[in-house]
């Protein structure tokens, strides 16, 4: 009987680039991910299609595709999987899959989604990447998370310059920092509050560099809730 597809097959078959063409990202997610293949798992991924406002498109873009997203339905046959995106993926129709349309610079429209999201296995934010995106994400998201979830930030090292406010901390270097020490230090005093009493339910965060080369930038974080 041949083996179910790994997940880096996937990626390739369905053009993400999670997989082993650029990111690489698909050999650390299957190691984590395989255990939880065949439960019915609740997914949520941020980021649907490269393009975008970070890269000077329209948010009202024509969307034509969803690499990613088809590759998850495809390993998590019992899985609902749901997208977050600043632009319209709602002509994509599969039983398993809802969309929902939010723009990340709009922390009050952020927390509504999430309030009307299930309880969460896993979350990926492949979005904007802008620091303050993924920030607000975390708090508004990483509570919605089961525990013994997982939630993971792609692409720490590139910030876009259409968003990226100046003079803020990076996630990469707010995440470092809480893996040396378990404490958070943010440029926002407020920001670094909500992090920091977030902190009690994070039982581990790891980041992995590029390429998993660790003379290069770090580039992808998982946290794992207790």
């Amino acid at each position: 009987m041949p083996l179910p597809a790994n997940l880096t097959d996937l990626a390739a078959r369905f053009g993400s680039d999670k997989g082993a063409a650029k990111h690489r990202y698909t050999e650390l997610y299957h190691m984590l991910f395989h255990p939880l293949r065949q439960q019915p798992i609740i997914f949520l991924e941020m980021g649907l299609q490269i393009g975008g406002p970070e890269h000077g498109q329209s948010a009202d873009r024509a969307t034509t595709d969803l690499p990613s997203v088809r590759m998850w339905l495809e390993y998590f046959p019992k899985a609902r999987i749901h997208g977050l995106d600043v632009s319209d993926f709602g002509w994509f129709a599969q039983d398993r899959f809802t969309f929902h349309r939010c723009d990340m610079d709009d922390r009050a429209a952020l927390a509504a989604t999430a309030a009307n999201l299930p309880p969460l296995d896993i979350v990926i934010d492949d979005a904007s990447h802008a620091s303050h995106h993924q920030q607000n994400a975390v708090l508004e998201l990483f509570p919605r998370l089961k525990p013994g979830g997982l939630y993971i930030i792609e692409d720490l090292r590139w910030q876009p310059a259409a968003y990226e406010r100046p003079g803020i901390t990076r996630t990469a270097d707010l995440l470092r920092g809480f893996s040396q020490t378990r404490s958070f230090h943010h440029s926002d005093p407020a920001t670094q509050a909500e992090f920091t009493a977030m902190g009690g339910d994070i039982s581990g965060c790891f980041l992995h560099q590029v390429n998993y080369d660790k003379t290069r930038r770090d580039q992808v974080a998982v946290i794992h809730k207790r």
